[in-house]
């Protein structure tokens, strides 16, 4: 498959590796694109895997709504049930890096048969991010997101980071910065991926605190996007302890809201492990389908 639909938008897909293979979807994160994976993928495919790495909201030309509420959890989490659905895939292992790693959290949390296991890549649970936020030098290092909740002006400033190169200073390559600029380098097309930001920390409406869904159910104390349930699926969260934007107070809180069987695996290295560290995610991946084998 090459795109799936939800509500009227269309999301691109890279569908890739045997087709009778167990299905492994990768949630790419920020300023990514469905190309974050390009380094992981041949490694999946070569032990049997089959691979659904969706370009999500907001990223995908056909899935970019205005709105500040289409960007709320519940939405992204619903996102990759419709992909799911439309592979025809009851239960698949979920990998997830920044931003697409929260995605992930809350999709197990909240459809935890959908899901076989779990591979995080640098963003610990949102729980344990939330109370890091408020209890540590987290809140120093996220500064940004603060910065995100203002009008115009982070589309404005992002684009001309991207076409600078400016990504090279996390420690991303040349090369992939280059390529994720050639989506997102201007202020229109970065509009989507920033509301990611603004809705996590717009207060929701209605519904139940707690766990992802409708009706505002997407976090407690209302901030839709920095809070999920427990996760009680077979879970391995690796976190790069270079990391700049995400610190290891949270990292080793996060095992604190896995109730499931849990592996913490600290590497030496930056933020953008699918990048970077291709091979110690395929591993921590095939790692992850040889437990769910019988």
């Amino acid at each position: 498959m090459d795109t799936f639909t939800r509500d009227g938008l269309t999301f691109e897909v890279l569908d890739g590796g045997p087709g009778d293979g167990e299905v492994v979807v990768l949630l790419h994160g920020f300023p990514q694109d469905a190309t974050a994976w390009d380094r992981v993928v041949p490694l999946l495919h070569a032990a049997g895997l089959r691979t659904l790495a969706p370009s999500q909201r907001g990223y995908s030309p056909g899935a970019r709504p205005r709105r500040v509420a289409a960007y709320r959890i519940f939405e992204l989490v619903a996102d990759v049930v419709a992909l799911l659905d439309a592979a025809g895939v009851e239960r698949a292992h979920v990998v997830g890096h920044d931003w697409g790693g929260g995605v992930a959290w809350a999709l197990a949390a909240e459809h935890p048969a959908r899901v076989a296991s779990l591979v995080v890549l640098s963003t610990p649970h949102p729980s344990a991010l939330r109370w890091a936020l408020r209890h540590t030098e987290q809140g120093r290092r996220s500064w940004y997101m603060l910065a995100f909740q203002l009008p115009f002006l982070p589309e404005r400033g992002l684009a001309r980071m991207l076409r600078s190169g400016g990504l090279r200073r996390t420690g991303l390559a040349r090369e992939d910065g280059e390529r994720y600029a050639a989506r997102l380098g201007r202020a229109g097309a970065l509009r989507g991926p920033v509301n990611w930001y603004r809705a996590a920390l717009r207060p929701s409406r209605g519904g139940r605190g707690g766990r992802g869904g409708r009706g505002g159910r997407g976090g407690r104390g209302g901030r839709g996007g920095l809070a999920a349930g427990p996760v009680a699926v077979p879970t391995t969260y690796v976190w790069g302890a270079r990391d700049p934007f995400l610190g290891r107070a949270a990292a080793e809180r996060t095992a604190r809201h896995v109730t499931g069987e849990y592996r913490f695996v600290e590497v030496d290295s930056g933020h953008w492990l699918p990048e970077r560290q291709p091979e110690v995610v395929a591993r921590e991946v095939l790692a992850r389908v040889r437990d769910f084998r019988p």
